[in-house]
């Protein structure tokens, strides 16, 4: 069988998306690179930075036992992109959503910009920074406290340090979250991966539950899941949603 050209690729990804009622969507980093917020695994990512250690050691839990000030001088210069605008990917998975198409959002990313772009159905398997919690008496705190605040910020209840409530590296993912994520994917007629090189586990394993035969890669560089997929795309997330219509 000859190999479909770009414009055929495209073509046979929005008739999947046309002829399918139970769309599962699952996005990682590269959903929100759109949005221009770096990615920090990527060549240009936060590796060009003026920090002691890599991210992955500093967004570490022992890490930020270990040394919150520092800890919270990189969250708040490198994670919180307060001022970021869902892209077309995510606007028309909303629109998708409403028209009872997309069923459920799984998101690696903690932005909020699905919620931000009216998606109602998501599930944050590493967490929101739009959700900060004193570790003392557990009251919440939004984004905007946290980046105002000063070294380690401090509940404005009791005094208490505030912790992301952001999975960090060396703790485990939501149960509840990922068994949510399974159920709808297991389901899904049309599951949509975009955006994640499918490195990160546990979340990359959730693919393993799809088991539908219309499983479509979006990703502008390979991943290692690309020869069992249906269909891959080497495009622009957000260019390529773009082009559905939602009717």
């Amino acid at each position: 069988m000859a190999e479909l050209s770009r414009e055929q690729k495209i073509e046979k990804f929005l008739d999947m998306v046309e002829e399918s009622d139970n769309i599962v969507f699952f996005g990682g980093a590269g959903v929100s690179t759109e949005s221009g917020i770096p990615d920090f695994r990527s060549v240009d990512g936060l590796y060009n930075q003026e920090y002691d250690d890599p991210p992955e050691t500093i967004l570490s839990h022992t890490f930020y036992r270990r040394n919150p000030q520092e800890f919270y001088r990189f969250y708040r210069n490198k994670m919180l992109y307060l001022k970021a605008q869902p892209n077309m990917a995510h606007k028309k998975l909303a629109q998708l959503e409403q028209a009872g198409k997309v069923r459920a959002v799984v998101t690696q990313n903690i932005d909020g910009l699905h919620q931000s772009a009216g998606s109602k159905k998501v599930l944050e398997l590493h967490g929101s920074v739009h959700r900060n919690y004193c570790e003392s008496c557990r009251h919440l705190h939004d984004a905007a406290y946290v980046l105002q605040s000063e070294g380690v910020p401090r509940c404005r209840k009791c005094g208490g340090d505030i912790k992301p409530d952001v999975v960090l590296y060396e703790e485990g993912l939501d149960n509840h979250t990922m068994q949510e994520a399974v159920y709808y994917i297991s389901n899904a007629d049309l599951l949509i991966v975009g955006g994640t090189s499918l490195a990160v586990y546990p979340a990359a394993g959730l693919i393993d539950y799809y088991q539908g035969n219309k499983l479509v890669l979006v990703n502008k560089s390979a991943t290692p899941r690309d020869g069992i997929a249906d269909l891959v795309l080497s495009e622009s997330i957000g260019e390529l949603f773009e082009k559905i219509v939602v009717s």
